[in-house]
């Protein structure tokens, strides 16, 4: 549900991400939850919100993300997104690893 702090711009998204949402046929909770969360986080990323993740303002935008990976099969994480974690957890190699060896490597630890 919209709150008063969004403004104008952002209910209009709100209200479109949810409409297309449920076009696809996802719930009305469903989709107006997926629908509150991309709002904020696009606030976050706009510097519009009082509190925002990391995650929120350095990856990539809602809209793009969605773009990028739509039609594409379960695309996950992106190679710098495993190559940060990777990073982050010291595994050694990771420079030269390719996506799916990230992937393999970060996911069994």
């Amino acid at each position: 549900m919209p709150q008063r702090a969004w403004s104008t711009k952002r209910e209009r998204q709100y209200d479109h991400i949810k409409a297309g949402l449920k076009q696809r046929g996802s719930s009305e909770d469903k989709a107006e939850e997926i629908a509150a969360r991309t709002v904020n986080k696009e606030r976050a990323r706009a510097g519009e919100a009082r509190q925002s993740s990391r995650t929120s303002t350095q990856d990539i935008s809602s809209g793009r993300r969605g773009g990028l990976r739509s039609h594409k099969g379960p695309g996950g994480r992106t190679k710098e997104q495993l190559y940060s974690e990777a990073k982050e957890r010291n595994i050694p190699g990771r420079s030269k690893m390719n996506k799916a060896e990230l992937e393999r490597a970060v996911g069994r630890r």
